[in-house]
């Protein structure tokens, strides 16, 4: 029987976790694990997350999360798959590495999602792989006190969680760390010592602009993109782009052709749910090419801001449209 599909809420925030099949300590290896951290921060930077916490121990994974408009399950299944099939090769292994699909709780409240932070923080505490949380390597917390460089948390948006300004978010956090690290029984003057011997900033914290989220009602603040057909979807975002269907069918090359593609394929599998599959057999072209479209627009819209703000633009005008009864126009 075909697994139900998630209900995934764009902007919302998730406990997302997984373990490795049969328990096995793949992530004990430290260069896995870097390499398992290294495509978390590529696929947190194409996608749009906000990291509030993260944690890799050796079988298994926690992140909390809040998503942007590219649904979440494209990014686990890249995240999973991509190390899967890389860690296959390299131990010559087959099968799956997983143990299941990925599981996505909804953080629904901002009391709870400080809980999540402090629940992912305090793993290698609990199972006993260290005294004290920043001596684990592969944890969000070293990044919030400061132990960590490029990190993978957004530590404005993390500290938001416990209070309004650097000082007093970074209090209540150690305060909750310290707390737990003396409920396990733990060591915990170490944990201290980081934010003694850091000069803060202090500045008033507020989260990333501009994104999605859920407002006090729950309700998502993106767009709501109708499920169609992949030949409406292509006739009416080509008439946003002044293109004509035929043209991006067609074995035209030029320039502008060549973007309205990119375009087509990447609103539409990244946002609008359609597969590669049926824009391929509407244009007459074979999957393997939509999906190197994606691929190219994918890469346009985290290297190229102006790129990125036609995407948003044409997708917005694309959702009034199908409110307002296919009334288009132009986004500009």
């Amino acid at each position: 029987m075909p697994r139900k599909p998630r209900i995934l809420i764009e902007g919302a925030v998730y406990h997302v976790y997984n373990r490795v099949a049969s328990g096995e300590p793949v992530l004990a290896n430290p260069d896995e694990a870097a390499r398992f951290v290294d495509l978390l921060h590529h696929v947190k930077t194409r996608d749009g997350w906000t990291v509030f916490a993260w944690c890799v121990m050796s079988n298994h994974y926690h992140l909390a999360l809040r998503t942007s408009a590219v649904p979440l399950s494209r990014g686990l299944h890249h995240l999973q798959c991509t190390f899967s099939r890389s860690f296959n090769r390299r131990s010559g292994r087959t099968g799956s590495l997983w143990q299941s699909r990925y599981q996505a709780k909804l953080v629904d409240e901002q009391r709870y999602l400080s809980q999540v932070v402090l629940y992912i923080h305090f793993n290698p505490l609990r199972a006993g792989a260290v005294d004290d949380p920043a001596d684990h390597p592969f944890s969000g917390h070293r990044e919030i006190i400061g132990r960590a460089g490029a990190p993978l948390v957004d530590v404005d948006d993390a500290l938001l969680c416990f209070g309004e300004t650097v000082r007093s978010a970074r209090q209540t956090y150690l305060s909750a760390m310290l707390a737990g690290c003396e409920d396990l029984g733990r060591s915990h003057a170490a944990a201290a010592a980081p934010f003694r011997s850091l000069l803060w900033r202090e500045h008033e914290l507020a989260g990333k602009p501009g994104r999605e989220h859920l407002d006090v009602l729950g309700r998502s603040t993106g767009l709501e993109r109708p499920a169609m057909p992949a030949r409406q979807f292509i006739e009416e975002l080509c008439r946003l782009l002044g293109a004509a269907p035929a043209t991006l069918a067609s074995q035209s090359r030029d320039r502008s052709t060549a973007e309205a593609r990119r375009i087509v394929a990447t609103l539409g599998v990244e946002r609008w749910a359609q597969k590669g599959r049926e824009l391929a057999r509407v244009l007459v072209k074979n999957s393997d090419m939509v999906s190197a479209w994606v691929g190219e627009g994918v890469r346009r819209r985290v290297t190229d801001a102006d790129f990125a703000r036609r995407l948003d633009d044409l997708d917005r005008a694309l959702a009034e449209s199908a409110a307002s009864g296919w009334g288009l126009r132009d986004p500009s």
